[in-house]
């Protein structure tokens, strides 16, 4: 709690920044679980699934004592509702990157050939609209020192539509990489064709997570 004190200090958006750095630490794992995978190296992808788990728990207590030890008196340029909000989205991304380790281990997995191209685009694109998101959270303090207004308050609705259209991007990769799955669904058993089904529906969670904390963020400005 001491710790949270002397954020909470420094700046009402510094804790939830600090929960980011820790989501962070769990999407950095996921770029590696991935090229684990690509090398196909079980025991690492293995190892990095247990990694991500525990990073996720670290984000977990982050975010408890964020919501636990909220000061009740402080002054909150925002309300406590839509900062609580915001965390819980990003905690989302945490336990997204959680379930994609875990699901990653169910069976040894490899990127064919047939489709491991647009694959690796589809994970790219997720990985660059959940990397705006993250641009955002980190703008908090020029916004607050603008009081939310002005030239900062128009570059971050900027970098809004950035990750709305950067969604959509990975929408499109995500429609041609479905398409090449199902024209060689034959070369899959059965069991791998629906364990990448529910792979590709955790990445694609890393990106409309990150919409969706883009628009909140964008409702706060609207606000003002």
């Amino acid at each position: 709690m001491r710790t949270l004190a002397k954020l909470f200090a420094k700046s009402p958006f510094a804790p939830l920044q600090k929960h980011m750095q820790d989501v962070n630490e769990c999407v950095k794992k996921v770029k590696e679980i991935f090229e684990a995978l690509e090398e196909n190296d079980s025991k690492s992808v293995a190892r990095i699934s247990g990694e991500i788990s525990k990073l996720e728990a670290i984000a977990d207590t982050t975010k408890n004592e964020l919501r636990n030890h909220l000061p009740g008196g402080l002054f909150m340029p925002v309300s406590k509702a839509a900062l609580l909000e915001i965390l819980s989205l990003q905690d989302d991304i945490a336990d997204d990157c959680e379930d994609i380790g875990i699901l990653l281990t169910l069976k040894d997995l490899t990127l064919k050939d047939i489709f491991k191209d647009d694959f690796k685009s589809f994970l790219n694109k997720n990985f660059e609209t959940y990397e705006l998101i993250k641009e955002i959270i980190d703008e908090f303090d020029n916004l607050l020192e603008t009081s939310f207004t002005g030239r900062e308050a128009e570059k971050v609705r900027s970098m809004v539509s950035n990750v709305a259209l950067k969604e959509h991007e990975t929408d499109l990769t995500q429609r041609k990489l479905l398409r090449n799955i199902f024209s060689n669904e034959d070369q899959f058993t059965y069991a791998e064709f629906q364990l990448w089904l529910l792979i590709l529906r955790e990445i694609r969670t890393l990106s409309n997570t990150s919409e969706k904390l883009a628009h909140r963020i964008r409702n706060l400005l609207d606000l003002e």
